[in-house]
Formats: C-alpha cells, structure tokens, sequence
C-alpha cells in the first residue's frame, strides 16, 4: 500500500503579497507586483519592470536571528526561509532551536542561483587581495544548497535534506520529489518549494537573450501579458514558495488542516529532440508528461477543473495551450478554467513553480479561479483552440475539485502535478 499525500502547510513570498493572506488577497483581486526598477534602467537593460517582494529589515529580523544577517547578501535564501518557516508553522509546527532532530521530516527545495549578489561581492574581495575578509558565511550563502541548508538547520530537519535545480522547472518538480518520498513509506513530512534571487546579474542574460518585455517600462503593471495578442516578452520576477507535504496518516493522527491531497504527477525531458532544443518545448514531450501525470493520478482528464499553466508570455504560450488540449482530448468550450499567475507577478524563474504551486491550492481551498490580468486580447491563435470564457479576466468563484499545475523549463524539461479537494 503507497501512502496518501496531502498538504498541511503553505508559505509564499511574492511579488504581489509577502505571506498567505497578503498574496491570498492579491491574487484573487488580480493585484499586479510588477514595478519600475531604475537601477535596471541604469545598467542599460531593456526592460526595465520586473516583480520583486517587499521585505523590510524589520520582517528579516523575524526569521533570520541578527547572527545569520551578519554579511548576509541572498535574496534566494532569504525568500526561501521565509516561506518554508512560515510553511511549517502554517502546518502546525514550532520552531525551536533547541528540538530534537526530526527524523521523520525532511526538506526539497530548489533555486537556479544562490546568493548571485554574494558571490558578487565574492569576486572583487578575491580580485583585490582580500580573500581573507570574505567572511565564513560566503561558501553557504552562494552554494546552490545554501537555502536547504539555512532552512534544514532552522528547523532541524533530519530526512533527506536537499536541493534541486531544473531552470523553470524546479519547483514543481520539488513537489513531485517530495510527493514520491512521502508516498514510498521514506518519510512521514516533506517541507518542498523553491526560491529566486531579485538580482539584475540574474535577470541581465534574459534581457541579452531579448526573451524579456521592453514595451512597458512606463506602464510596469501592464507589462506581463500571457495568452495576449500584445505580449512582448516576460517580465523577470523573484520570490519562494512552500508546501508541506504529509502522509494522510500523520495529517490525520495531529488533527492537522489539510489543504489538499496531491493526487500524482510527471517529471520528464523532450531529450532537446523533435523540436525541443536548449531553450524551446518538444512538443511531444509535453503532451506525454500531462498524459503519464493524469494516469499517475488515476483520473480522467474530463474530471479537471482548472490548469494553473507555465504561460510565460512569449511566443510559445499559443503551442502551450495546443498542447494542453491534444493531451486532454478538450478544446473549445469544453476547455477547463486556465490561469497564468505570471500575469500578476512576472516569471519567477526557479521560483515560479512553488509560488504558482501554492496558488493552484488556494483556489481549491478557497474555491475561486484567479483572474488572468492583462489578458482582454486573446491571442488569435489560442482562440481558436479554446473558448476565451476559459481564461477568465475577474475572479471566478467556483466548486474547484482537481487543478492542474504544470512547469516547462530551460532543457527542454517538465514536471505536471494534480492537486484534487480532499
């Protein structure tokens, strides 16, 4: 017998709203978290909006004590902690320095780049000379593992302790990791998210690879525009989200609140064959791992409500929506709801599949569809696959029972998981 999942914990740190009722209420008004960003503008990028959360040093000091903010520089790891802490505490757990180990509870959590801004300052200690004023914490704060680590050692996790990176990827594929852990008897709890550094040396490649929206820097909140015939490009943004994940039985056995039960999913790659290179989708690929999720889930594809898509606002948004309806055999108005959170936040990059993870859940706990904004032009080409009554521009209240989330990432990778109302 596998075990039940479910979730009994949610963080977030978003653009658009730092904690769950904040961002709870932002993106069910459609509240955008895109701003200017003179510095951007200053170091010639072409776009110049991008979604960063607001942490003040006040809210720092509540979950970093004043000796781990000592020559602290990662907006990653910060972002990561505050999530997964407030995850963990939304789930019903204390933190406290001084437990015991928890053996039965283990931590998955992603990034692309750790502490790029410490490693910044890294490299000019190192060019003139002062390799000895680095300070002990620069190794942590720039090792792709620095956020597990951080967090691991907060809550003294004794499970598997890791971090995983597969570009856009990497959060939903975290979920999924820690699904299987939970589901395969190796652990009672799995804390999973992923996290994004707010830095322009992160953002600066996107913008040389001209993959980023110049056409708004006057009007930011405009400027993400999934699924719209006017979109130009995403727009960067950074953040964390968190989940934790549990076994139906340990949930059951604390009386803990479940927020929803993660029915299965799909990791795979298109091997960068059959259309699919370095930094574009094989088409095949996708449709298989929506496919293999809805039969690792043992459900029909007529029993989903809503997809929460990887919707970025590029060029292929339009071959994403086609492969979203060759994989469920619905098109038209047979079409479920589907949303693209970036659309409020921007592309969180590594961060983009927990934060929009954890946004599929609310709607199932709060039964509502969030509004894609920016979004009243249609993409021809997408209305000709789907009825526009599926993208829907104001908050729908609605019974949600199953919603979908999926991730297609740098490397022609993709991961698809299915939460259902428990």
């Amino acid at each position: 017998m596998k075990n039940r999942v479910v979730i009994t914990g949610l963080g977030v740190v978003a653009p658009n709203g730092v904690g769950l009722d904040a961002f709870t209420k932002a993106i069910k008004s459609g509240t955008s978290g895109v701003t200017f960003h003179q510095e951007l503008k200053d170091k010639g990028f072409s776009c110049c909006i991008g979604g960063i959360p607001e942490v003040s040093e006040e809210k720092k000091a509540e979950y970093l004590t004043p000796l781990q903010l000592r020559g602290f520089n990662s907006t990653s790891i910060l972002y990561g902690c505050m999530a997964g802490i407030d995850a963990w505490k939304d789930a019903g757990f204390s933190v406290d320095e001084n437990s015991n180990v928890d053996y039965d509870s283990g931590l998955i959590f992603g990034t692309g780049t750790s502490g790029i801004e410490k490693f910044r300052e890294a490299i000019y200690k190192i060019d003139d000379q002062n390799v000895r004023r680095l300070g002990s914490t620069s190794v942590v704060q720039t090792m792709a593992s620095g956020i597990s680590a951080y967090l691991g050692g907060i809550l003294g996790l004794g499970n598997q302790v890791t971090t995983n990176s597969s570009a856009c990827t990497t959060g939903t594929e975290a979920l999924l990791l820690g699904f299987e852990r939970i589901k395969n008897g190796k652990a009672k709890r799995m804390l999973v998210g992923s996290s994004s550094d707010s830095s322009l040396y992160t953002w600066g490649g996107f913008d040389a690879m001209r993959v980023m929206s110049y056409k708004h820097n006057d009007s930011p909140e405009q400027g993400s525009r999934p699924m719209s015939e006017t979109a130009s490009g995403f727009v960067p943004g950074s953040g964390a989200g968190a989940l934790v994940l549990e076994s139906l039985e340990s949930a059951l056995e604390r009386k803990a609140t479940i927020y929803a039960e993660v029915l299965g999913g799909n990791i795979n790659s298109g091997g960068q064959r059959n259309g699919g290179t370095l930094t574009a989708p094989n088409a095949e690929a996708v449709q298989k791992c929506i496919r293999d999720a809805i039969v690792d889930a043992g459900i029909a594809a007529a029993e989903i409500d809503a997809i929460n898509g990887h919707l970025t606002a590029t060029s292929k948004d339009s071959l994403e929506i086609e492969n979203w309806t060759k994989a469920l055999h619905r098109k038209g108005a047979d079409f479920p709801y589907i949303n693209s959170l970036k659309s409020q936040v921007g592309h969180c990059l590594a961060a983009a599949g927990a934060i929009e993870a954890v946004a599929s859940v609310l709607q199932i706990k709060d039964q509502f569809v969030f509004p894609n904004i920016n979004c009243e032009d249609v993409h021809p080409e997408i209305s000709e696959l789907i009825s526009s009554d599926s993208i829907p521009i104001k908050m729908i209240e609605k019974n949600m029972n199953m919603v979908v989330k999926a991730s297609f990432g740098f490397g022609d990778v993709n991961a698809c998981v299915i939460f259902k109302k428990y």
